[in-house]
């Protein structure tokens, strides 16, 4: 997957893009000086980008999220330091969007910005063991109602199916037919195949695999 300025993670509930985000601004991090991580999601918040603060200060990642994300207020506020990395030439930005549609008008401030770089990934995390997204069909549906919201365009899929902990081989395995078919329908490629850290190895003659370390959560454990 080629890096860009910009890299944008949608998804419906639970796809588990905010965790493929994380992954992906380290892994960006091991290529580029300047990176930052933004947390769009104003939807959700169980589970965010401020979760993994502590490591993204350890790796010289600039996370940037509304003053209340890990707390138990969900105030839809984001700060206007969220323009700031759009404004740098040097830097590589990361986006963690919020879940569907509601999650997406969030995005759709920022749309100009993103279009104007010319220089952007906006990316379907679709996991197809949860609810509404289990069939290529419901994905797709989710996926247009996202563009619709925040008035851009998917440029690529990222396959992040699973179970939890309890993924193996053969789970991702199963899923294979399931994302050929969204790119068929959707005529975007699939550009990434996440699978856990451990299970990684097992894939190593699957094109676009990328490797995964589950992030832990400050609510919830």
């Amino acid at each position: 997957m080629e890096d860009k300025k910009i890299t944008v993670f949608c998804g419906h509930y639970g796809s588990g893009k905010t965790n493929v985000a994380i992954n992906y601004a380290f892994d960006l991090k091991k290529r580029h000086e300047s990176v930052s991580i933004l947390d769009l999601d104003i939807v959700n918040p169980y589970f965010r980008t401020k979760d993994s603060e502590k490591e993204f200060n350890e790796k010289g990642i600039e996370l940037i999220c509304s003053s209340y994300a890990a707390s138990n207020l969900d105030i839809p506020a984001l700060p206007s330091e969220m323009y700031a990395p759009f404004c740098r030439k040097d830097n590589y930005s990361v986006l963690d969007i919020g879940g569907d549609d509601r999650g997406a008008v969030a995005l759709g401030r920022f749309s100009e910005l993103i279009k104007k770089s010319g220089d952007y990934s906006m990316l379907f995390v679709v996991n197809f063991y949860r609810p509404l997204t289990q069939t290529s069909e419901e994905a797709l549906e989710v996926m247009r109602e996202i563009e619709n919201a925040c008035s851009l365009s998917f440029t690529g899929i990222v396959n992040n199916s699973n179970v939890g902990v309890q993924t193996n081989k053969e789970y991702i395995e199963q899923t294979f037919s399931h994302v050929q078919k969204l790119c068929e329908l959707s005529s975007l490629p699939l550009v990434m195949t996440t699978v856990r850290d451990d299970l990684s190895k097992q894939f190593e003659d699957i094109e676009n695999v990328f490797s995964l370390t589950l992030q832990k959560t400050i609510l919830g454990g």
